[in-house]
């Protein structure tokens, strides 16, 4: 009999991933499942996009690359850089991974480890913690609240330092509360980390994907300091619509990115070659499609957080970017719905899901119980029909 380490024990499956699997089971038996669990845009990858996928196999660019990605798509991306926030970096301070949860694991593989802290405000994104625990170092989570916007104070900041604390992971507009922390509100924070000498992996997947008149920061641009100890990751599959292509990058102090780079190389080779000729063309490519899918998120996330906001013992955060709506659902607690007795995020969702056939992501699973995650990135059809189906089992 193979034993389970340690370390894959304590490892937990993905929530969103769970559920979704749980969903796709349900349809397999013939049931109309309504799912709103995965955080995956719906519109197909840009025509233009997956044409230069085609040229580039037809052209063979089918072989290894190099383990830190091709020269030419690091040169986009610093260009991207450079080009949206003013920053400048080399192609050898970029590292293309495996999509951006690859980075985020490179990222913590090569700056902590045993003994350390890494400081998490909740909610956060599902992989978050057992990423870190993965490498040994300790989670220290900083829960934040909905009448506070979903946002971690200098204050609380300040209070969970320690001197075994390492890094601090940002995530604006945040996954799963839609949360946009604002300029001033990210140079407050700033503050205190120079004063503490920690660093900052500051994760950006969304920050093409906001609302109204928030904007997305790019945290290593706040103060001259702050390039040397902040690791920005980001990537194309939520601007792009290209999840599946599995394309991320980091960009970082040159010594720190060659390290993620080492680990990577021992450990997956190099990005699918094919995937960042894809994403080098969405670099460089025409960007209306960025700015066509952003408005229509703009509008299903009014559609939802207003019909969610009319429904009877439910608080609705209004998000300012990504596409979730993350509501408290504790005015439910107590109750019997479709035949299940609710007492938390996990119970209600499984009433959800049984008798409603509506597929949503428990609270619990991004360290906020009591609140429950609904993605959408789906159609205007699918969220209407959902929502009706919603509405009718919360009366």
């Amino acid at each position: 009999m193979i034993a389970i380490s340690r370390m894959a024990a304590a490892v937990q499956p993905s929530a969103t991933l769970a559920a979704a699997a749980k969903a796709r089971q349900m349809r397999a038996e013939g049931i109309q499942v309504f799912d709103f669990s995965v955080g995956e845009p719906d519109f197909p990858t840009p025509e233009h996009i997956c044409a230069a996928a085609v040229a580039a196999m037809n052209k063979g660019q089918t072989k290894y690359t190099a383990a830190n990605g091709t020269q030419e798509l690091r040169t986009a991306v610093a260009r991207f850089y450079e080009r949206t926030y003013g920053i400048r970096y080399s192609p050898e301070q970029v590292l293309i991974s495996n999509g951006a949860k690859h980075s985020i694991h490179n990222a913590l593989a090569a700056t902590v480890g045993p003994g350390d802290e890494v400081i998490i405000p909740t909610p956060y994104w599902v992989s978050y913690s057992d990423l870190v625990e993965m490498t040994g170092a300790r989670c220290v989570l900083v829960p934040t609240r909905l009448e506070d916007g979903f946002k971690m104070s200098p204050a609380q900041l300040r209070a969970a330092l320690t001197p075994k604390t390492r890094l601090l992971m940002l995530n604006s507009p945040s996954n799963p509360t839609g949360a946009v922390y604002t300029r001033e509100e990210l140079l407050a924070l700033a503050e205190v980390i120079l004063e503490a000498n920690v660093a900052v992996l500051s994760d950006e997947i969304y920050e093409k994907l906001t609302f109204g008149s928030a904007s997305a920061t790019c945290f290593a641009t706040l103060l001259p300091q702050l390039a040397e100890r902040t690791l920005t990751i980001s990537g194309v599959s939520k601007t792009y619509s290209m999840t599946g292509w599995r394309i991320g990058w980091t960009l970082g102090p040159t010594a720190v990115i060659k390290a993620m780079g080492n680990v990577q190389s021992q450990q997956s080779g190099c990005p699918c070659s094919v995937s960042q000729a894809a994403a080098l063309a969405a670099l460089q490519g025409n960007q209306d499609c960025v700015e066509q899918m952003r408005r229509e998120f703009e509008q299903r996330c009014h559609l939802v957080c207003d019909r969610l906001a009319s429904m009877n013992g439910l608080k609705v955060f209004r998000p300012g970017g990504a596409f979730y709506a993350f509501f408290d659902v504790t005015g439910h607690f107590g109750r019997t719905l479709g035949g299940r007795q609710v007492t938390d995020s996990v119970s209600f969702c499984l009433a959800a899901l049984e008798a409603a056939h509506v597929n949503l992501v428990p609270g619990a699973a991004f360290g906020a119980e009591g609140f429950v995650r609904l993605s959408f990135a789906t159609s205007r059809e699918q969220l209407q029909g959902g929502l009706d189906r919603l509405e009718q089992f919360l009366r």
